[in-house]
């Protein structure tokens, strides 16, 4: 339980660490993670995601070029597990997710 409670604070003081740092456009990016995302995804460098099968968004890169993301979250996200909700973003919004997706990298 203890060690449980201290990588929750130590969780906490890197995430308040990095949000510090970041700009407006990535501290908006985050906090729409982690509002509409974090349920299934790790939004983060560390964590696991909490639905298996959902890639941690720091992984993403790897799989696509993140700029290449902007056409699908305009579009709408979509894909094949009924539990994966479809997203519409607006230009801003798409900007500063990428610009917290880029952090992550």
């Amino acid at each position: 339980m203890l060690q449980s409670t201290a990588r929750q604070v130590f969780l906490a003081l890197m995430l308040t660490t990095s949000a510090l740092a970041a700009s407006p456009s990535e501290q908006r990016g985050r906090t729409f993670a982690l509002n509409n995302c974090a349920r299934c995804h790790s939004v983060d460098k560390v964590t696991k995601s909490p639905l298996k099968i959902a890639p941690p968004f720091r992984t993403l890169h790897k799989r696509y070029p993140v700029e290449t993301l902007a056409e699908s979250f305009a579009e709408g996200i979509q894909t094949g597990h009924p539990t994966m909700p479809e997203f519409r973003l607006d230009p801003d919004q798409i900007h500063d997710l990428l610009s917290y997706l880029k952090t992550l990298e």
